[in-house]
């Protein structure tokens, strides 16, 4: 098995002259040009980046064959598209996204120790070559075996010092174990201590997403299921107080937060009750509502102006940024952003990108 200095050769090697293909690393080509949208507002020309985007990286395959990881490998990577790839930059280019941060969607929580060392460390490395390649396009989030918080530090504490990566993808829990739980506090440690992003996702949860009251049509595993992940992850971190724990963490949020910015106000409510809840409420330092003011951000995918405005006056245009959920065929363009007639200029600057200027520390605006 590689060692830590093995490895780094290995993601600089994999640069020279090389990038991910639809099959893995191909030749040198680049990306064919393409006319290259360039988002103005006030006829000064801004940045805009996409904090969700799911790639996967195809070599991954031969590291879970003959596993039981492998149906899911195979189930989550079904298309070429969404591997690394030209059609990746010409996707940017055609919508107007600058910069991509790289989020893989956790599926690897069921793998034992070594196996998800493997899993996380290969995919880390794939990843890093293709940001090397690409500086001024994409940025890395790194890839975590979170079932062992411990080895998740390390791997967090290792992309970001070494790789340069800005944080990392999680899931909204780890088969079935809520992320409250005081077992994963060396990871939250971890995070606070590098002061970078996570962005969570909703995986395969029992419960919300793997409900058996959910099955049927309109495939609400996902269309409910998700949002329902993601508003409860987020209530037992607050609930629970992992907020109050480690008062540094920055969250990021898929699918608008989920249910919970559009209902926080019960969570407030149920503060001021008497009873269990209202004790409980009272050992915390700010009111549920209150942490998407500090501690946590939400992507755009609300679909609707109206449900944008509602996300607005709840968690306010700072704690919000820019998601496509690309390369799967969600309706939400820039264009959503730009449209928003209640927005000021500066407010849309801030969504589609200014916020996650600052959260993923780019320095150098957009300019070409």
């Amino acid at each position: 098995m590689p060692n830590r200095r093995d490895f780094l050769k290995n993601v600089a090697g994999a640069t020279a002259g090389m990038v991910v293909g639809a099959h893995g690393l191909t030749g040198a080509a680049q990306a064919p040009a393409a006319a290259r949208r360039r988002v103005m507002l006030g006829g000064r020309r801004i940045t805009v980046i996409d904090v969700h985007a799911h790639h996967f990286i195809p070599e991954t395959i031969d590291i879970v064959r003959g596993t039981p990881l492998e149906a899911e490998y195979k189930g989550q990577a079904a298309t070429k598209d969404r591997y690394l790839g030209p059609h990746w930059l010409q996707y940017m280019d055609k919508e107007g996204i600058d910069i991509m941060a790289l989020n893989m969607n956790p599926w690897w929580y069921a793998a034992d120790r070594d196996l998800a060392r493997r899993i996380c460390d290969f995919q880390n490395e794939r990843t890093a070559a293709w940001v090397k390649k690409y500086p001024d396009r994409f940025i890395g989030m790194a890839t975590c075996a979170l079932q062992f918080p411990d080895l998740a530090a390390e791997q967090l504490e290792f992309g970001v010092k070494k790789l340069g990566f800005r944080g990392a993808p999680i899931g909204g829990s780890v088969e079935g174990v809520e992320l409250s739980d005081r077992r994963f506090d060396p990871f939250w440690a971890k995070v606070q201590e590098l002061d970078v992003l996570l962005f969570t996702h909703p995986q395969q949860a029992p419960g919300t997403t793997a409900n058996a009251r959910l099955q049927g049509k309109g495939a609400l595993g996902n269309t409910i299921g998700n949002p329902l992940e993601t508003t409860v992850f987020l209530s037992h971190l607050i609930f629970e107080g992992v907020f109050d724990r480690f008062p540094g963490l920055k969250i990021a949020a898929a699918h608008a937060g989920g249910y919970l910015p559009s209902y926080s106000g019960r969570s407030d409510a149920a503060c001021g009750r008497g009873g269990t809840v209202g004790q409980e409420c009272r050992a915390l330092k700010r009111l549920p509502s209150e942490y998407f003011r500090s501690n946590i951000w939400v992507d755009s995918m609300i679909f609707r102006e109206n449900g944008l405005r509602h996300l607005v006056n709840e968690v306010g245009v700072d704690h919000i940024v820019y998601g496509t959920d690309w390369p799967f065929d969600w309706p939400v363009g820039i264009d959503f952003i730009l449209k928003a007639s209640f927005l000021s200029d500066a407010d849309k600057e801030k969504i589609l990108g200014g916020n996650l200027m600052k959260l993923l520390r780019v320095t150098t605006p957009a300019t070409a």
